[in-house]
């Protein structure tokens, strides 16, 4: 194997874990799994907060296992390559995010949808093929199979590049599946976080129109002249909608907690399409007349394959996409964890590791 001189031995990591569902976060060692011939071992750098990272610590959806180190938003630089990694080398900018494992060999995977594989490894917090638990990007170290690390474009920073990969590609991967990447159509976007903002943000490198419909009017200023959207209504502003009404030719609803459906659906066009990216805990109410009048459709999509995400970042940097970031450093987190359930950050978390948090001792 190739490698840059270690003080320490590869396997000891260094993070923060949360230990039960208060989703209090404290320091935390472990051991990385032993690095095979095709696994990519990096420093990180930078690690974005996700709304996930929130969820799971508090094993909000059921499947926690603890202790658990999350993070999926992860940029480092590469200190050993096995045997036979062919794209990558020692001293490389890469990325990784929400997965680092599947079969390889199920419809999903052989078409490059690797993030529908139903054997997918989650980066944190899911079970290798070892029997080895996966710790995420809270911490100093990565291990990580070359087929699922992302190389970082020079001119991307790498603070900028960690909320891609997770964020980023979540609102990506629908506008250009759903055909919403194309000049002149008109897009909404539902919600103005750190999903929302990305949306308003490729949805107009990709040359659309872009309304963002929030249920805050505080966020207006910044979704017109920080984010450069073109028009911005109230969603409980009942003259707002109905002057919108049939308007849109496709939304990106970024919203996680519970909200109506149906004031969505009238704001599209005829083949207009609704697509859910944001995952509420109940279920969602779904009229049918609005659907059948007008051939509308409602559909989802969940962040995206490792070649989609390649591309993903690779445009960021050619169109200098770049999040809205607040650097922390790792002390901070669990207050970071409490803001970020009240919506208080624009518009995404991310923690400086590489100088913040202290090596392995």
């Amino acid at each position: 194997m190739s490698r840059l001189p270690e003080e320490e031995h590869p396997n000891k990591a260094f993070g923060w874990a949360a230990r039960d569902t208060s989703g209090v976060l404290s320091p935390f060692k472990f051991s990385r799994r032993a690095a095979g011939e095709k696994d990519v071992s990096f420093k990180v750098l930078y690690c974005g907060i996700c709304h996930t990272d929130l969820h799971n610590a508090k094993n909000e959806w059921g499947k926690t296992l603890y202790p658990l180190v999350p993070g999926h938003e992860i940029v480092g630089e590469v200190t050993e390559v096995g045997s036979k990694v062919q794209k990558f080398k020692v001293g490389d900018k890469v990325g990784v995010g929400c997965m680092v494992g599947s079969c390889h060999s199920c419809d999903s995977c052989t078409n490059n949808l690797e993030n529908y594989c139903p054997k997918l490894i989650a980066t944190y917090g899911g079970k290798y093929y070892d029997g080895t638990v996966t710790y995420g990007g809270f911490s100093d170290t990565m291990v990580v199979d070359e087929h699922f690390i992302i190389r970082i474009p020079h001119n991307l920073p790498l603070d900028a590049a960690a909320p891609l990969l997770c964020a980023g590609i979540t609102v990506y991967s629908p506008l250009r599946f759903y055909g919403l990447d194309k000049p002149d159509l008109h897009i909404g976007v539902v919600g103005l976080g750190g999903l929302g903002h990305l949306a308003v943000k490729f949805a107009k490198a990709m040359g659309a129109k872009v309304t963002v419909i929030s249920t805050s009017i505080n966020k207006k200023k910044a979704a017109l002249e920080n984010l450069g959207a073109d028009s911005f209504f109230v969603s409980r502003d009942q003259d707002q909608l109905q002057a919108a009404n049939g308007t849109l030719d496709g939304i990106i609803d970024t919203v996680s907690a519970q909200h109506p459906l149906l004031p969505l659906l009238g704001l599209l066009k005829t083949h207009g399409k609704l697509v859910l990216v944001g995952a509420p805990e109940k279920p969602l109410e779904l009229p049918a007349f609005p659907l059948l009048q007008g051939r509308k459709i409602i559909g989802g999509s969940l962040i995206g394959g490792i070649r989609e995400t390649q591309e993903m970042i690779d445009y960021a940097a050619k169109q200098s996409i770049k999040p809205d970031i607040e650097i922390i450093p790792i002390d901070y987190v669990n207050t970071a964890m409490e803001r970020l359930l009240k919506a208080d950050v624009k518009y995404r978390f991310v923690i400086d590791i590489g100088n913040m948090l202290k090596p392995t001792s």
